[in-house]
């Protein structure tokens, strides 16, 4: 069996690595990449909370995440596609207005 605080552990660790990608890339793509380890990481908890306390309602939500993860791939490399087609880059200091 193993403790609880092991996970709680792994999940701070994947959970600091996604902040520090998210605050020193500049690339979108390593963005979204880094959130997506965020989310990775709040799923660990979520599941391991879940199995500490014997419940279910945990490991449903990380469905819900999943999906919602899911979906929010699908929309950024969507705006990534268009944003290089426009702009011929996809460094994040270069996108500096909403406007095209």
């Amino acid at each position: 069996m193993v403790p609880l605080s092991y996970f709680v552990t792994l999940s701070f660790l994947l959970f600091s690595i996604g902040v520090v990608g998210i605050l020193i890339r500049r690339n979108i793509l390593m963005v979204l990449m880094a959130i997506e380890l965020i989310l990775n990481a709040v799923n660990i908890n979520f599941v391991a909370f879940s199995r500490f306390q014997q419940s279910l309602d945990g490991q449903i939500f990380v469905f819900f995440v999943m999906t919602i993860a899911a979906a929010e791939v699908v929309v950024g490399l969507a705006i990534v596609i268009v944003a290089f087609r426009r702009r011929a880059t996809v460094n994040v200091d270069e996108f500096n207005l909403m406007k095209w």
